[in-house]
């Protein structure tokens, strides 16, 4: 609904009579983020979406607008081609009307953590997950360590890197953007696929909005050599989510040493890294399958149940 469109008459939803508020679509920008960053930072769930530089980095990916009226969210489309709308405040804040009336517009409210469901009455509204959409968490711990049987692999190739190569992990700091930015692209001429079908646009414009976009990352070398980055930010007070891995395979058991570095220099205060989902994409649900996540993070989409009137 844009500022020209009148409000809509009263519809009957459930047990409850509401007029929906008048709504100003926005496309998503740097100039949201005044009002997005510390708003979604509120949000104390550990979904990876919910932060401002995300939201931005894949706003074409997403084709995200910012709803403005008396609440505040993001529409959006999901990698599988549904429209969607993004809270941008708890439930108990937004009130059901609000909702319902929200979704006339789009099919579902996404992502919404499990948390926020006792919000949704199952007698008015339908709840689904796609696989594809769950965030992997490791421990910080088990990162650090590669603990046990399963993660054996993962010790002898840190170990083989170790080995190999006169390797350092530093911060990445604005003097070492550059040398990210070049293994960013070893990254992408070494991948079988066309950059726009990759997330290689967005890690790039992560690089170069590094300090606006309030990130963190580590860079590790190798032989003298830029080898592999990671690159991400606190998204609640025990997590810490990584929106970039990038390395140069040339290295082998960089990976390895890049994630294990990274959980070792982490503040004590965070329990967990979230690697984001896989997005049904088998390669990433092997890769990301085998550090072993010891929590998967389901993220519901809630629609209006049909027939609820």
């Amino acid at each position: 609904m844009n500022a020209n469109e009148q409000p809509k008459a009263l519809v009957p939803v459930g047990a409850f009579l509401y007029n929906a508020p008048i709504m100003q679509a926005e496309r998503l920008g740097l100039q949201h983020k005044d009002l997005l960053f510390n708003r979604l930072r509120g949000i104390t769930v550990p979904l990876s979406e919910y932060s401002f530089s995300n939201l931005y980095l894949f706003r074409h990916a997403h084709d995200y607008q910012v709803l403005l009226g008396d609440h505040v969210f993001i529409r959006g489309r999901t990698y599988d081609g549904h429209t969607f709308a993004m809270p941008t405040e708890p439930p108990e804040r937004m009130g059901l009307s609000c909702v319902r009336e929200l979704l006339g517009e789009v099919e579902f409210l996404f992502p919404i953590p499990e948390t926020w469901l006792p919000h949704f009455p199952a007698e008015a509204f339908d709840v689904t997950f796609n696989e594809g959409d769950a965030d992997y968490l490791y421990t910080v711990e088990k990162m650090s360590t590669y603990p046990g049987r399963r993660l054996h692999k993962k010790r002898n190739l840190l170990k083989q890197f170790v080995g190999a190569y006169r390797h350092e992990a530093l911060p990445l700091t604005n003097d070492r953007i550059a040398d990210a930015l070049s293994v960013l692209e070893s990254w992408s001429r070494e991948s079988t696929l066309d950059p726009r079908e990759t997330d290689y646009g967005p890690c790039r414009e992560a690089l170069e909005l590094y300090d606006e976009l309030v990130l963190c990352g580590g860079i590790v070398y190798a032989d003298g050599e830029p080898a592999g980055f990671v690159l991400g930010e606190e998204v609640n007070d025990e997590t810490f989510v990584l929106h970039f891995a990038k390395a140069r395979t040339a290295f082998k058991g960089v990976y390895q040493y890049l994630f294990n570095s990274f959980a070792r220099v982490l503040p004590p205060k965070y329990r967990y890294l979230n690697l984001e989902q896989d997005l049904d994409k088998e390669n990433l649900r092997v890769f990301k399958s085998s550090y072993v996540p010891d929590v998967m993070l389901p993220k519901a989409r809630v629609a209006v149940r049909k027939g609820a009137v």
